[in-house]
């Protein structure tokens, strides 16, 4: 078997990558900060990821997911102060938004989904270690900072270049760029809107709460260890908060703290970065009332590599919506099958074959969606011959179901309720009227009235059968 590789952020190099016990991938992933719903920039990254996680999987190891939930910062703080409400009272709808926009676009669940807000001591005991290494300072504000100069290998992620630094500078926001990077707050002092929110705790220091960088690390070491394999997120995330996670974790342990830096690529519209603030901002519920299921999103955003930008249209998303649709009628077809020729062996173990070099090469995505529609086109080519032969349909649907396993394109078969069929069989009898009394503009007309509202029609020697492949809004009849 061929080595499973990934690109290091940490090396610049695509290499070797396997657990450190060669069995439990120990999986760190930032995930959403919630004072906003998740918009699909987000779940590019959170797709991604869960392409590294079945990946992983398909090689044979187990994984232990811990997807972060940042319910206080700045952000949610702001947002509490101006709503007059607490940072739970903020964060709770959007947590559970969270989960159901995950579970539309078919994300595996991690194994833990810890929240800022229930680590606070872990939090403090590791600004306890980092003052006891002498890394930590309580400054004048009453806020504890991380001494970026006292840890030598600061910068080596972001290849920052510790040059432009300005030594006992110090930053208190939760985000900031390469252009003000200085010591960075461990612990913040609390102010009388975070003591509103109720986003302050007790601490050696004084009220307070935890700055953004160092939760994660708290949560991470508690949960899977002072050292784990793999570390994920977004490119937004290598400075300063992927960097600033180094810094303290490596200073407070003395250990490597994750083995492995994976970064996903930024999603455009119209070429911009989405983010909330520039106000270009598409989320999962926009594609749902687009009547788009979620094995549409996933194949749009895997059909480009994760360490590229992509870039959002409504003509992509239309293009991977009939790619789903031909991907779930030839899945029916070989589910119903009854036998196939004994060629379809040798092209399901082909693609099988192609499939996991792919997915094991950096996450090639891209390469394994080509697979799955190669051998799509091959195998139907030879159930259009007939056949009997039993195992190799076997063969073709586990090498589907391996495929499929990992990218999770196959649509979701769409019902359609009492008053839509009556409808549609009212408009399939309209339409064979039409066609008997050879009014084929009529006929046509009909049909495209049908497809608008998401429903194929099938002509057969048995008559015309319907199919529902989209919902539109407004199309129950």
């Amino acid at each position: 078997m061929s080595e499973f590789l990934l690109y290091n952020t940490l090396t610049r190099d695509v290499e070797p990558f396997a657990p450190a016990d060669g069995t439990c991938v120990r999986m760190y992933t930032c995930g959403p900060t919630v004072y906003n719903p998740a918009h699909l920039g987000n779940f590019r990254t959170f797709l991604f990821e869960d392409l590294l996680r079945r990946s992983l999987a398909l090689r044979g190891w187990s994984v232990e997911q811990v997807m972060n939930l940042t319910d206080v910062d700045d952000k949610i703080i702001a947002r509490a102060s101006a709503l007059g409400k607490t940072i739970r009272e903020v964060t709770d709808p959007v947590v559970e938004r969270f989960h159901a926009d995950r579970a539309f676009l078919r994300i595996q669940p991690a194994e833990h989904y810890p929240r800022a807000t229930d680590y606070i001591p872990q939090m403090i005991a590791l600004v306890e270690r980092l003052m006891a290494k002498g890394v930590a300072y309580q400054a004048d504000d009453s806020s504890v900072y991380f001494a970026i100069d006292k840890f030598p290998g600061y910068g080596r992620l972001s290849r920052l270049d510790t040059r432009e630094i300005r030594s006992g500078a110090r930053v208190s926001q939760d985000e900031y760029t390469k252009e003000n990077a200085q010591d960075f707050a461990l612990w913040k002092a609390a102010r009388d809107e975070d003591e509103q929110a109720e986003a302050a705790w007790d601490s050696p220091w004084g009220r307070g709460r935890p700055g953004w960088h160092l939760e994660c690390s708290a949560m991470a070491m508690d949960i899977l260890g002072e050292t784990i394999d793999l570390h994920a997120g977004g490119v937004d995330l290598i400075f300063p908060h992927h960097e600033d996670e180094i810094a303290q974790s490596e200073a407070a342990t003395g250990q490597v703290f994750a083995r492995c830096w994976c970064h996903g690529e930024f999603l455009l519209v119209d070429s911009a970065k989405m983010a909330k603030r520039v106000g270009n901002v598409w989320g999962v519920s926009e594609l749902a009332g687009e009547g788009l299921d979620g094995a549409a999103a996933r194949y749009f955003m895997f059909s480009t590599h994760y360490r590229q930008q992509l870039n959002l249209s409504s003509e992509a998303l239309e293009a991977s919506r009939r790619a789903v649709r031909r991907i779930g009628d030839f899945a029916e077809r070989l589910s119903a099958a009854a036998g196939a020729p004994p060629e379809l062996t040798a092209v399901a173990v082909e693609a099988e074959a192609n499939f996991r070099a792919a997915l094991a090469h950096d996450l090639n995505a891209p390469t394994g969606l080509a697979v799955l529609m190669v051998f799509l086109n091959r195998a139907n080519a030879l159930l259009d011959q007939g056949g009997s032969d039993v195992a190799s349909l076997a063969r073709a649907r586990a090498a589907m179901a391996v495929m499929d396993g990992v990218l999770d394109v196959v649509p979701t078969p769409l019902v359609a309720d009492a008053a839509m069929a009556a409808w549609v069989q009212g408009m399939i009898s309209q339409r064979a009227a039409a066609r008997v009394r050879r009014d084929f503009a009529e006929s046509d007309r009909i049909r495209a009235e049908l497809a608008e509202r998401g429903v194929v029609l099938e002509d057969g020697p048995s008559g015309t059968t319907w199919k529902l492949v989209s919902v539109s809004p407004g199309s129950a009849g």
